[in-house]
């Protein structure tokens, strides 16, 4: 429903705005306000990709001028036409307004929409701290809707036939053209704070396996929540225009734009009750008034709502529809995936089992096997080696992971931890990238990582040099505290096999510029100084490096029921294909690049 409102809003304020011209130009007619609010739909989501850093500090001036013109313009109006609407502050017109009958009732519909946009003005909350939209909805907004929309009755009063457009029309012909460039400046404000709640609720939802993988890009250095994503940004685009363009009249998007409102609204106070009684841990007769008064306000709205769904109100439940089976599928699938990857790790007793060949002909090179499984071996390599007759001699499980920091230090980047004896050539290595990071596509990432994997056979040989006795880890060695700075330990709840501990730390490596001896040493044999393993490993790059992924592909057991089979197979492998690829996540060079699939059935 968010997402919806995140398409709703910029076609409504849009459109509410624009239509002023109307006012001045009474001979333009609806076709043509529609085609100006295109044009400026399609030039708020072009300037997207620039980000908001640049530009942010002037929404707060445009909304505080925005609120301050309406609320001085609907003062103007009381004074000016009917000082008797005051009295509507009399709780007991409400009485007699709904006393009236059904259609008091159902007009509580468009009552709601004097209420919903300012809320989006504020949606985009990495901007703001709770405190300051408290602030400023208690001392600005409040008093200003108050104000213009009691001006409105005033005028109303006096120009029955100005109800469409009353805000316009009760304005001095001093200050239409002023007041209809502030209105479009906050309605593009407003439009662009859905917008980015929308890319917001995206990679939320991405980092929870909830949505299908597509391009984040971080616009600020600051500001982690200010980001921009180009597929979201066109799509976003295409439904914007077709609800501006498709409906035309304004009434219909509004009474879709309202549903929307009041539903994630209703979402939300259902939310807030865990929230309260399991992170806040509030009493529980503090959680009952919230969601009572809560309810009190939004159950009557609602009910006023759902009778306009045949009226427009259709729209955000389609949309809300179609996400939610989309997520879920997804969510779905990628669980799956995740628990197949997981259960089906290969033991280290069936490689040690292997030998140091791994039961196959060991071909000179360096393979680099990409895997989301930051500890173990994929079961995706034992589909390989048991399919294929021949191996890399040099074998690096490379596991890249994101973290929500700005960018991570080159000499902090990469993790380095050794799977087995040494003459098994099997390494594992976490590159750790921050937000703005770029993985780069040429030969950098490669060479920053067998730098890191050089410094790492230096300092595990100056490890084993410094230890009392063969029994003596290095893990143990790590935790104690190790003399060279360069080393940090890991957690000792780590998942490896205790009998080559000395051999399976993780040590944190700096990437220096070394050049070792090329002389080449053969796979399987033990090295008698670290010169030997290091130049066994400049002999394997020199022979190539070929970039391993694993593609596992679900499909629905033949004994599946109908719509889990059109889920499985059907949408789950068509979001699959459309988004992006792990080569394209990781930049892996197309021309080096070996995808090994397996199916697996659920």
């Amino acid at each position: 429903m968010a997402v919806g409102d995140g398409i709703l809003t910029p076609a409504i304020s849009v459109l509410s705005a624009t239509g002023g011209i109307q006012v001045e130009e009474k001979k333009m007619k609806n076709d043509a306000v529609v085609i100006v609010s295109v044009v400026i739909l399609i030039g708020l989501f072009s300037m997207q990709h620039f980000g908001t850093d640049k530009v942010s500090w002037l929404f707060a001036p445009i909304v505080f001028v925005w609120f301050i013109l309406i609320g001085v313009l609907g003062a103007v109006n009381i004074s000016k036409y009917d000082q008797s609407v005051l009295k509507a502050f009399n709780p007991i017109y409400v009485y007699r307004y709904f006393k009236r009958g059904k259609t008091s009732w159902a007009s509580l519909g468009g009552i709601m929409l004097s209420i919903t946009g300012t809320e989006a003005l504020f949606a985009d909350l990495s901007y703001f701290p709770v405190q300051a939209i408290q602030i400023a909805f208690t001392v600005v907004v409040f008093p200003c809707l108050l104000l213009q929309y009691t001006g409105q009755a005033a005028y109303i009063a006096q120009n029955k036939d100005h109800v469409s457009h009353a805000f316009y029309f009760s304005l001095p012909d001093s200050v239409l053209w002023p007041s209809f460039i502030v209105a479009t400046a906050a309605a593009i404000v407003a439009s662009q704070a859905t917008i980015s709640m929308t890319y917001s609720i995206i990679k939320q939802a991405l980092a929870l396996g909830c949505f299908p993988r597509v391009r984040i890009i971080h616009t600020s250095k600051k500001y982690l929540g200010q980001i921009y994503s180009p597929d979201i940004n066109w799509i976003l685009l295409v439904f914007c225009i077709a609800v501006t363009a498709g409906f035309k009249n304004q009434s219909q998007i509004a009474n879709a734009y309202g549903t929307a409102v009041i539903m994630v609204m209703l979402v939300t106070t259902f939310l807030m009750i865990p929230i309260m009684l399991l992170v806040w841990r509030s009493h529980w007769t503090l959680v009952i008034l919230f969601t009572v008064l809560s309810l009190f306000v939004e159950i009557p709205y609602f009910t006023a709502v759902v009778r306009k769904i045949d009226q427009g109100g259709w729209v955000p439940l389609v949309f809300a529809v179609a996400f939610l089976i989309i997520m879920y599928v997804w969510h779905y699938g990628t669980l799956k995936r995740y628990e197949f990857e997981m259960h089906s790790k290969v033991s280290m007793a069936w490689i040690l089992g292997l030998g140091p060949s791994l039961g196959l002909v060991r071909v000179p090179g360096v393979g680099l096997v990409y895997t989301e499984l930051a500890s173990g071996v994929p079961h995706i390599f034992s589909h390989f080696i048991t399919n294929l007759p021949a191996i890399h001699s040099t074998l690096v499980f490379v596991c890249v992971k994101y973290l929500p920091v700005y960018t991570v230090p080159l000499d902090e980047r990469f993790l380095v931890k050794r799977i087995g004896p040494k003459n098994f050539h099997m390494f594992r290595c976490v590159a750790r990238y921050g937000y703005k990071d770029i993985h780069k596509k040429d030969d950098d990432f490669e060479q920053m990582l067998f730098d890191s994997l050089m410094l790492f056979v230096r300092l595990e040989s100056m490890m084993e040099e410094y230890t009392d006795s063969d029994e003596y880890s290095t893990r143990e060695t790590n935790l104690s505290g190790s003399a060279n700075p360069r080393i940090n330990g890991i957690s000792a709840g780590s998942n490896m096999d205790l009998s080559y501990t000395s051999h399976d730390s993780i040590i944190q490596v700096q990437s220096p510029n070394y050049t070792g001896n090329s002389q080449a040493v053969s796979p399987g044999q033990l090295y008698h100084t670290v010169g030997d393993e290091i130049a066994f490993l400049n002999a394997c790059r020199d022979a190539g490096v070929v970039h391993i992924l694993g593609n596992t592909v679900i499909r629905a057991r033949r004994d599946s029921g109908f719509i889990k089979k059109i889920a499985i197979n059907y949408l789950y492998a068509f979001l699959r294909k459309i988004c992006r690829e792990n080569s394209a996540i990781f930049n892996v060079p197309h021309e080096s690049l070996l995808n090994v699939g397996q199916v697996f059935y659920v």
